[in-house]
Order: C-alpha cells, then sequence, then structure tokens
C-alpha cells in the first residue's frame, strides 16, 4: 500500500500529543523495513534534526506521528523586540 508523503525537506514538525516535544526541521524520507511484512518503505519514515544544548540531535519517525509546526525561523531563537520606539 502506498503512502502519501505528508512532508518535505526543510518543513518544520512536533511529535503529535507532547507539548514539550522540541520543534524539528524534516532533513528526508528514509528506507526503513517493515518489521511485519519485511518490504522497505521509503515514504513514510522521516529523518529529522533539532539541538539540545548545542548539541545536534537526529531522529527517525513516522510520519503519522509528527505534525506541522505553523511558526519558523531556525533551530536557533532569536530576540524579537516586542514595540518599536517613536518620536512624535
Amino acid at each position: 500500500m502506498v503512502m502519501p508523503r505528508k512532508f518535505k525537506p526543510g518543513d518544520w514538525v512536533k511529535v503529535k500529543g507532547k507539548f514539550t516535544a522540541p520543534k524539528m526541521q524534516v532533513i528526508q524520507y528514509v528506507p526503513k523495513k517493515d518489521w511485519l511484512f519485511g518490504m522497505v518503505n521509503t515514504d513514510r519514515y522521516l529523518e529529522c534534526v533539532w539541538y539540545k544544548n548545542g548539541e545536534r540531535k537526529l531522529k527517525v519517525y513516522h510520519q503519522n506521528k509528527l505534525i506541522r509546526v505553523v511558526e519558523t525561523g531556525g533551530l536557533f531563537q532569536t530576540f524579537i523586540p516586542s514595540s518599536k520606539l517613536s518620536i512624535t
């Protein structure tokens, strides 16, 4: 059974149902052998990357365990001023 790909490289995702899950970036779909049928599938499993305490982390997830994150902006937090100064 062919499953459509839900994400593409560069998409931002999080693990479903985990409030504290890190924001991760999709690297690529990776081949993984199905333990039940023994077939290799290339359209279901994603390799994702994130950083924790400056250390790069990689993990493979099934695409159905992930949700797309709307906000983007990279793997590092940046300071954004909340108000602008105005001279009147």
